[in-house]
């Protein structure tokens, strides 16, 4: 039999972290992970950069049932901590945009860094190595059955991550145990992922593929705990880029993490901006024509369409243009209303929303409130960040927050 202190099974960012964490605190640690490669959503984030946090990273940028969860351990592990582990580590970094940074070189460079840290705290890692089957011992603690032989902890975290990019190891397993052990679960649902439409619904704005513009997006706050604006909406300032089957970009991954299926999404394309008040001056001032005038603050590619799309004729002179007409091609960009048919789906999406029940865990401490010695942390959990780094600062903090409660558990019961 294989005793340890604390077994981890997940060996994404939260799994890593949080066994070094333990580890460095004189848990004698077993990570678990199923897949061959390691860390590979930590690989391919960032475009093989890895937006490993967010400067600004704090709860108002998190999404949960129970939108105070994430405070206590966000607090104790702030995005400052986990920057001067990178730099502790010599790793090279830049702010791209509104506080994410980036590696200046490679995303490896983040999992090395992990890998260092988990050698520092002695944790034995078994990859791929699957989990069969998890029970309890009769000791009280956890007993496995995994490929590599029977295994037993008093403590057990489940970092299993999300079901995003099945293709590269997700699964749902730490959902299915989760179940299984008593837990409740807030439903699945694709986040950061970009939406699509009915091909009718899409077929006039087909052409537009590939244009990218920054945009205001917004849609209706979701109604659980309290609405996360006081207007009632949920409003991002982003990119948006048009697709061949839908809109994508990082205004359309922000919302999608809010929007719900039968949701309508309200678009300005030209934010900042009295667009009204323009064309009108315009028709007063200029000789040129609606097209080229609209191509003036719009790429002159989608002007075009967007007038074809509006029955518009964009060869009018600007002062015969009507002012209804005008009227009407303000409110189509600045106030544009859509509804989306789904989304991408898991092989596109970035992370998962929803996952285990808050309710069901300690925010100090990610202990469940079901099960004496198990643990839930990053992904796997009902807290989902904002596009941006987010995500990565929830796994650092709640790994953190994990590990120091086992390690306190530890000694508790040596004292006992």
């Amino acid at each position: 039999m294989n005793r340890f202190d604390a077994v981890v099974i997940g060996a994404g960012a939260a799994g890593l972290f949080c066994a070094a964490q333990a580890g460095q605190r004189g848990l004698k640690v077993l990570l678990i992970d199923h897949a061959a490669k390691l860390a590979e959503k930590i690989r391919i984030s960032g475009g093989g950069r890895c937006n490993f946090t967010n400067r600004e990273a704090g709860p108002a940028n998190f999404l949960s049932e129970n939108p105070h969860f994430a405070r206590s351990a966000l607090a104790r592990y702030s995005s400052a901590d986990f920057i001067a582990l990178v730099q502790k580590h010599r790793i090279a970094f830049h702010e791209k945009h509104k506080g994410q940074l980036f590696c200046d070189d490679s995303a490896d460079q983040i999992i090395q860094m992990l890998l260092r840290e988990c050698e520092a705290g002695g944790v034995t890692r078994w990859q791929p190595c699957a989990v069969q089957q998890v029970d309890r011992a009769d000791d009280g603690g956890w007993s496995l059955q995994t490929e590599r032989g029977p295994v037993q902890a008093p403590q057990l975290v489940i970092a299993t991550g999300g079901l995003p990019v099945p293709k590269i190891g997700a699964s749902d397993f730490g959902l299915r145990l989760a179940e299984r052990l008593g837990h409740r679960l807030v439903t699945p649902r694709h986040a950061l992922v970009p939406l699509t439409f009915s091909a009718a619904d899409w077929a006039p704005f087909v052409p537009l593929a590939g244009i990218a513009l920054p945009v205001e997006i917004r849609c209706a706050a979701p109604t659980v705990g309290k609405k996360l604006r006081g207007s009632g909406e949920i409003s991002f300032h982003e990119d948006l880029l048009f697709t061949h089957r839908g809109l994508s970009g990082p205004a359309v991954l922000q919302i999608s993490s809010f929007w719900r299926p039968g949701q309508a999404l309200r678009l300005n394309l030209l934010p900042g901006v009295d667009l009204l008040d323009l064309l009108l001056e315009a028709k007063q001032q200029s000789r040129r024509q609606l097209g080229n005038e609209l191509g003036s603050l719009l790429t002159q590619r989608l002007a075009d369409t967007w007038l074809a799309i509006q029955g518009l004729d964009g060869s009018q002179a600007m002062p015969q243009v009507p002012d209804a007409q005008l009227r009407q091609l303000a409110t189509s960009l600045q106030d544009w209303q859509l509804m989306p048919a789904g989304t991408e789906g898991w092989h596109k999406a970035e992370v998962m929303a929803g996952g285990v029940d808050t309710n069901d865990l300690s925010s100090q401490t990610m202990a469940s409130k079901r099960q004496p010695g198990l643990y839930f942390i990053g992904e796997v959990v009902d807290v989902t960040g904002w596009l941006g780094g987010y995500n990565f600062q929830w796994a650092w903090a709640s790994a953190w927050a994990c590990a120091e409660a086992m390690a306190e558990a530890a000694a508790a019961a040596s004292t006992a």
